[in-house]
């Protein structure tokens, strides 16, 4: 049973390393174009929130046994505080403050926490309080990508909603569900079997409607974590998505 639970840990950390890399093909457009255009930075400073409570939640005086919970959130967090940086870096001044602002909360928050559950949580308290946390940010990234979700019922076209996203969500939510459940962890079970059923439903869709990719148009993008881009008012910088490896959902454990 330890071997199994191992292996699926395993699993699941590959499938969230494809998905935490998913941004790079949008913010290789951004330094390229030495703008963000209509990109949003919010989802990506709230992704980070999300892996530094996991990956505290995850180490062993706070949860035994969750360390591969830990290896990936904290990969994740230094590739999202790389995102955070880079889109800064580009972005027009009032976002970047809003961006600078923002991250500054999400790290005082977090702070917070862990003060908190060092000094005057222990045992199983300080497992409650932390695995609370992780969970509820967990299913808020989890659930990201239901606008795109709507988008694809509206048009009934899977042109916004990447393929390859859709997949690694629901290989990465099953296999920590599964390693939550063979672990007894209900604060690793509960948000993955939600990020399992989502990407589910996103198969579902994409089988339902692959017939109708790029027959539809609209002055929408697929933006990864954001889930899709803001209205593009600008004809000139109006693009046709493609459906390769754009980032969509960073879900997380």
């Amino acid at each position: 049973m330890d071997k199994l639970h191992f292996a699926f840990g395993v699993l699941g950390n590959a499938s969230a390393l494809f998905l935490f890399l998913a941004p790079l093909i949008t913010f290789k457009r951004i330094v390229k174009r030495k703008s963000t255009e209509q990109f949003s930075g919010v989802p990506y400073v709230m992704t980070l929130f999300n892996n530094l409570l996991s990956a505290w939640y995850g180490l062993p005086f706070v949860s035994p046994n969750n360390i591969l919970v830990s290896t990936i959130n904290g990969t994740g967090a230094a590739i999202e505080i790389t995102y955070v940086l880079i889109f800064s870096t580009f972005a027009p001044n009032k976002e970047k403050k809003k961006i600078l602002g923002l991250l500054i909360l999400v790290l005082t928050v977090f702070v917070a926490i862990v003060l908190v559950s060092l000094f005057a949580l222990h045992g199983n308290n300080r497992k409650l309080f932390c695995g609370l946390a992780a969970t509820i940010f967990s299913i808020v990234m989890y659930a990201s990508p239901l606008t795109i979700i709507r988008l694809v019922i509206k048009t009934k076209s899977v042109e916004f909603m990447p393929f390859f996203l859709s997949l690694f969500v629901f290989l990465c939510g099953t296999c920590f569900f599964i390693f939550g459940l063979l672990g007894k962890d209900p604060f690793i079970a509960i948000p993955n079997g939600f990020g399992s059923g989502l990407g589910a439903v996103q198969l579902i869709l994409y089988a339902i409607y692959r017939k109708n990719k790029g027959t539809k148009t609209s002055t929408y993008t697929a933006d990864g974590s954001t889930g899709m881009e803001k209205p593009n008012t600008k004809p000139h910088q109006q693009e046709t998505p493609s459906n390769s490896l754009q980032p969509q959902v960073e879900s997380h454990v």
